[in-house]
């Protein structure tokens, strides 16, 4: 299934910050509807695509919706910083 949505990059605090684009609730619907499918350990196994950065993660749910981890090296190569709005293209599975 591929997903292409804009979300903002926000930051969560742990032992160090993390940062992530939740996914808009119409495209977490998407998610939800394979994750039965892909799911393991609790999260979903994404290819994702900021710019012209390829990168491979796995979303969680939060907040009644997905996070998806935005690797420092993608957000360094993007010039992405935190509240910046960016377009996101998703194939959410292992393949």
């Amino acid at each position: 299934m591929e997903i292409e949505f804009s979300g903002e990059l926000v930051e969560w605090r742990g032992p160090a910050p993390y940062h992530f684009v939740p996914l808009p609730l119409d495209a977490a619907d998407l998610v939800d509807e394979v994750k039965a499918e892909v799911v393991y350990w609790g999260v979903v196994p994404v290819r994702a695509r900021i710019g012209g950065t390829d990168f491979t993660t796995s979303m969680f749910p939060r907040e009644e919706t997905w996070f998806l981890p935005v690797k420092d090296a993608v957000r360094r190569a993007e010039r992405v910083e935190l509240g910046d709005v960016v377009e996101v293209r998703l194939h959410v599975g292992r393949d």
